[in-house]
């Protein structure tokens, strides 16, 4: 275990490296500029905006000088709001887009482990035909679909929901669950497989002829391995959960990292999309390496390999 996060964390840093030098690139190599406007400034005054943000220097000396601020998790200024520093907004939004993707992902553990469960108990039959229908149905709406429809059919026609924001309980419902749907979708799927698998097992056989009940021999003796393909996909499912919450907070105004990297990204804020990229893969890698260790944990022989 203690080899494993060693080579993990090690491999975080060139990772980031790439990343950070990507991103940096790309979002220079970009038309247009941070000051740039519909009115154009005089040429004096953008001079002397590139000068005090260092955009006037070399872009191999700007690269360094990102690199080694980076590192301490300084990235300065937002171009977009130069009174607040990247850092600063990033801890400011995070708990919101926290709170969105770990309501989201609980929500589709909650609900996608036993429909998958029992999926696979009554396998070919109406309740397994039902609730892998609803799972392929999930799946194929995509969120910024299924956002506005909830809003239209929840909020603007059966006043049930606020249509936007996040101020109080009921403005969570509607970003939660249209966030969580497809992965409700996906785990359903991936439970209802591992529990196949697992349920033809010699050892499975063997506690039923002992005479153990099925919910014993289902949630004591098959969960634990038939759940395996599920934990081994939270850690993919948890970036994208992040990631999709981008698109979520767009459509319902939720004051997340999401919806200031999309605007950052329209107005060419560099150090607020570097920043923020860079935060987000850093995030990914953390829960990946948390996830690589519970499965290490529920599963001996990926240790003992």
């Amino acid at each position: 275990m203690t080899s494993l996060l060693i080579r993990r964390v090690l491999l975080m840093v060139p990772t980031l490296w790439v990343i950070a030098t990507l991103t940096f690139f790309m979002i220079h190599a970009a038309p247009g500029g941070p000051f740039q406007s519909e009115r154009e400034i005089p040429e004096a005054a953008k001079q002397q905006l590139n000068a005090k943000y260092g955009l006037d220097r070399p872009l191999g000396e700007q690269y360094v000088s990102f690199l080694i601020h980076a590192v301490r998790f300084d990235f300065g200024p937002s171009y977009k709001f130069p009174a607040r520093q990247v850092r600063e907004i990033i801890l400011e939004a995070l708990p919101v887009s926290a709170e969105l993707a770990g309501w989201a992902l609980l929500l589709a553990l909650v609900f996608g482990v036993p429909f998958g469960v029992l999926a696979a108990v009554k396998q070919n039959q109406r309740l397994d035909y039902a609730a892998m229908g609803a799972a392929l149905a999930g799946v194929s709406v995509p969120n910024f679909v299924l956002g506005p429809a909830l809003v239209l059919g929840l909020s603007l026609t059966l006043f049930l929901f606020p249509p936007a924001l996040w101020q109080g309980p009921m403005s969570r419902v509607l970003p939660v669950a249209t966030l969580a749907t497809a992965y409700v979708a996906y785990i359903a799927r991936l439970t209802r497989a591992g529990m196949l698998e697992v349920l033809r097992q010699d050892y499975i056989r063997t506690a039923r002829a002992k005479g153990l009940s099925e919910r014993a021999v289902v949630f004591k003796h098959a969960l634990k391995l038939g759940i395996l393909p599920v934990v081994s996909y939270l850690g993919p499912a948890a970036a994208r959960v992040v990631m999709g919450s981008i698109v979520i907070e767009t459509i319902f105004s939720v004051p997340g990292l999401g919806r200031y990297l999309v605007n950052a990204a329209f107005n060419r804020d560099y150090t607020l999309v570097m920043g923020e990229v860079l935060f987000y893969a850093t995030m990914l890698m953390v829960l990946n390496l948390i996830i690589d260790v519970a499965y290490t944990r529920l599963d001996p022989r990926v240790e003992a390999a």
